[in-house]
């Protein structure tokens, strides 16, 4: 495992862990794929372990059709069946019938937005979230907004802390610690215009 400093949260023995962090959280996403991906897996997430999520993570992708919103919103009981017998992954029904009507939405959202990533990302104007206080926090004004609009169009799972942590994951909000390689590496691919303080 390479000596860099990183977040106080990463379990420096769990190389998956390591590398998650290292190469994806907080690196912001502008593509609706990887998108809706984390966005699924948060909901799964709810209530567990991010190292659980991250473990089944390929059991997901095959479960849930390479994460191809539009199948998902169509999936009928016949799915439902299979996937609560499917071991790989969360056999929770609330939050597969969760995953089913909130694709539906984020469908919506793109007809409405043009993009998952354009519903998202127009919270923050399209900027960066840095927190300006230091230390952990579990919501945010960002993601209090964002999820009472989410709850409003019949989003399921989606409470305030579930929401910011989705957003920290998703680069939207960058709350690497201040002393994180990654903080640094991701504060020189942006502009200070493209950054705001909440």
């Amino acid at each position: 495992m390479e000596n860099k400093k990183r977040c106080a949260w990463v379990n420096e023995q769990n190389e998956l862990y390591c590398d998650y962090h290292d190469r994806e959280w907080g690196t912001p996403i502008r593509d609706d794929g990887p998108m809706y991906e984390l966005f699924l897996l948060e909901l799964f997430q709810a209530g567990l372990s991010w190292i659980t999520i991250l473990k089944k993570r390929e059991a997901f992708r095959a479960a849930f059709d390479g994460f191809d919103v539009d199948k998902i919103a169509a999936y009928g009981e016949e799915k439902v069946v299979s996937l609560l017998q499917d071991a790989g992954i969360i056999r929770s029904r609330s939050k597969i019938a969760a995953a089913i009507s909130n694709a539906k939405i984020v469908i919506s959202l793109r007809q409405e937005f043009g993009s998952f990533c354009g519903y998202l990302w127009s919270f923050s104007n399209g900027k960066v979230v840095m927190n300006p206080e230091t230390g952990y926090r579990a919501t945010s004004p960002l993601s209090d907004r964002m999820s009472a609009d989410m709850r409003r169009r019949g989003m399921r799972f989606a409470g305030s802390v579930t929401i910011h942590s989705f957003l920290q994951a998703a680069g939207i909000v960058n709350e690497h610690d201040a002393d994180c390689f990654r903080y640094q590496e991701i504060m020189e691919t942006l502009q200070e215009s493209s950054v705001i303080y909440e």
